[in-house]
Order: C-alpha cells, then structure tokens, then sequence
C-alpha cells in the first residue's frame, strides 16, 4: 500500500474530532479493527486482570519465557488493547513469546499519573522480559522504566520524549502535527514526572522512529544522550513512514521492514540477556545512527 492511501485511510478519523470522546474511541478502535490482519495461527487471546488492571493475554501453545509487556499509543486519551491488537499479535508472532497488552486507564477520567500507576503495576507483576511501547504508550513506558530501574530490554517506538515545545519538536507530520503533540502532552504534563531526558532509562533499548514525525527529533537527540551515558541503543528509522504507521505495518513495505528489524532486535537480546552481554552491547550500538 502506498503511504498517501494509508494516510487517507486514518484521516477519516479527522471528521470525529468534534464528537464525545467515547465516540472518537469507538471510531479508533473499529478502524484499526476493522484493517488488522488475521491473528497468526496457534494464538490464543485472553482478557482478565493482572494486578487489579485490565489486560489481554497474547498467548501460543510452544511459546517460552518471561512475557514482554506492550503499552499501546493513542494521545493517552484514546487507544487500548482493541486498537493495537493487531500490532500484539503480530509481536507475539515474531517473538514466540507471550505478550501482555495493557489497558492502562486513559485521559481525562484519568491523570497521567494514574495510568502510570497501572503499567507500573502490570510491569511488577509480570517481570517481563522485555517492555514496549508506541507513541504515548512509550512515553509510558519509558517512565515506568525510569522509576523502577528497568534492567530489561525496553522498546520504544516514536515515544514523546521530554518535554515537548516548540523548539524541540520536529517538523509537522501527516496524523501528528506540533500543535497536536502540545495540546496533547498539556492535558498529561501536571502529573507526568519529572525525569531527566538525558539519562538513559534502560541499559538496553531498541528505538524505531518514522521519518515523518515531529517526535523523530528529540528521540534521536534521547538516543545520542543516552549512547553517550553508556546505554547500549539500538535505532531504526523507517524512511517515508508517518506517526500511527505500525498499524499498517502488514501493508507498509517501509514499515514491515522497520518493524521486523525491531522485532528482531528485541529477540536477540532477549535471547543473549543483552542488557548486561558485552558482546550483544556492541552489536546493538552500531546498528542506526540518528540523523
């Protein structure tokens, strides 16, 4: 699929902007519902709680090992485990491996805080062994890291990093614009806590950005800061590629790409417990070198 058809598509979601917020949820949801791919075969996908928080089990029969944990993306105020199921699904697939998808509670009924209290909760429960996250959701992600000493392997795909203004913040972008992440990021920013940008959250990190974000900027500056303090960092960029573009990443040559590349490096070093190997360090420093 080209990348303009992909964006069409998820601009529909634009007419909703003026509807009740359960309405723009609902609409969120049931496109990325309705433009998922089938789930692999052998998956079993299960729904309860984990640590008094909601949660959907990706689950195959000869999967093994710790789970990886998957905070999903949507402004804090939309998405959920219905919306990046397809993206689970798909992750569980490529890794063999159980993924844990949270429905943190969202923005306004919601603070910031309060939602970080339930991945942190989810997090501590399952001890996985990787964490994930994608837009808001790695934001999250990034901060439950931070404040429990994540010393797994945390992924981050095109997260907000620091403190997003003017000045920080890359060009515009199809489906995120500046004006969009700011909006965003004033209705967190009271309870968000305050974590220096430059100090690595994790020893071992996969980053995977999209060339056509404002986000991309500060999270290569985050990636050069955080090579710089010893943090081994793996980075991938998928040319062309658009805010929101892993939902098509069955679709998005570029972001199948990206995404399997990812996938992948999360998998080694899960494999090679990478966050303390010597020789997985400087395997997964030299891959991507930011812009």
């Amino acid at each position: 699929m080209p990348i303009e058809s992909f964006i069409r598509r998820l601009s529909t979601l634009d007419a909703s902007a003026a509807a009740p917020l359960a309405e723009r949820r609902r609409l969120y949801d049931a496109l990325h519902r309705t433009h998922r791919p089938p789930d692999p075969p052998g998956l079993r996908v299960e729904a309860e709680r984990l640590a008094g928080v909601e949660v959907r089990r990706f689950v195959f029969a000869d999967g093994d090992g710790a789970p990886v944990v998957y905070l999903h993306g949507g402004g804090w105020n939309l998405g959920s485990t219905q919306s990046h199921h397809g993206i689970t699904a798909d992750l569980a697939a490529r890794l063999a491996r159980e993924v844990i998808s949270v429905d943190y509670r969202r923005l306004p009924e919601a603070s910031y805080a309060e939602a970080l209290a339930d991945c942190r909760a989810v997090v501590n429960a399952a001890s996985p062994a990787a964490l994930i996250g994608d837009s808001a959701g790695g934001r999250l992600a990034h901060d439950v890291a931070h404040l429990d000493a994540f010393s797994s392997v945390l992924g981050l795909i095109y997260p907000v990093l620091g403190t997003p203004t003017p000045e920080t913040l890359g060009p515009d972008g199809p489906l995120l614009s500046r004006a969009d992440v700011l909006a965003l990021w004033e209705m967190a920013a009271p309870t968000v806590p305050a974590i220096d940008p430059a100090v690595p959250p994790a020893p071992a990190i996969e980053a995977l950005a999209v060339e056509r974000d404002p986000l991309t900027r500060p999270l290569e500056q985050a990636v050069t800061q955080w090579r710089a303090a010893g943090a081994s960092v793996g980075y991938r960029c998928a040319p062309d590629m658009v805010h929101s573009a892993l939902h098509g990443h069955a679709e998005l040559d570029a972001m199948h790409h990206a995404w399997g590349a990812f996938c992948a490096a999360i998998g080694e070093r899960i494999a090679n417990d990478a966050a303390s190997s010597p020789g997985s360090v400087a395997h997964a420093a030299s891959v991507g070198t930011p812009r």
